[in-house]
């Protein structure tokens, strides 16, 4: 599975960007789709995650500003931010993951920047 990201730039505090993610290659069974992010100097952490049923899993400190979203058919997964913070400043990675024979692998993409300024 290949993932490709876009839709990550500069925004001001209070604006929105929306990310994209498209999985590509051998992309069945594919189960969660999602978002994390590492900003300078922390540790990647969870932004938002929706499964192939639709069950929707986010950081708390997201909640209410960002949504996430996906198609099935394609497969892409998608993240509306909205209401930027200055902290939200990080690179966004997309991620997947598949269950193949009772063992999960998981997937990442490159990573794309979202900068927020005051």
């Amino acid at each position: 599975v290949q993932l490709q990201a876009s839709g990550g730039g500069l925004a001001q505090a209070g604006g929105s960007l929306r990310l994209s993610c498209a999985a590509s290659g051998s992309i069945f069974n594919i189960n969660v789709m999602g978002w994390y992010r590492q900003a300078p100097g922390k540790q990647r952490e969870l932004v938002a995650t929706v499964t192939s049923g639709g069950s929707t899993k986010s950081a708390d400190s997201v909640k209410g500003r960002f949504f996430i979203s996906r198609d099935n058919a394609k497969p892409m997964v998608y993240l509306q931010m909205n209401s930027l913070k200055p902290e939200d400043t990080a690179v966004y990675y997309c991620y997947a993951d598949r269950f193949i024979m009772g063992t999960r692998y998981e997937y990442w993409g490159q990573g794309t920047q979202v900068t927020v300024s005051s």
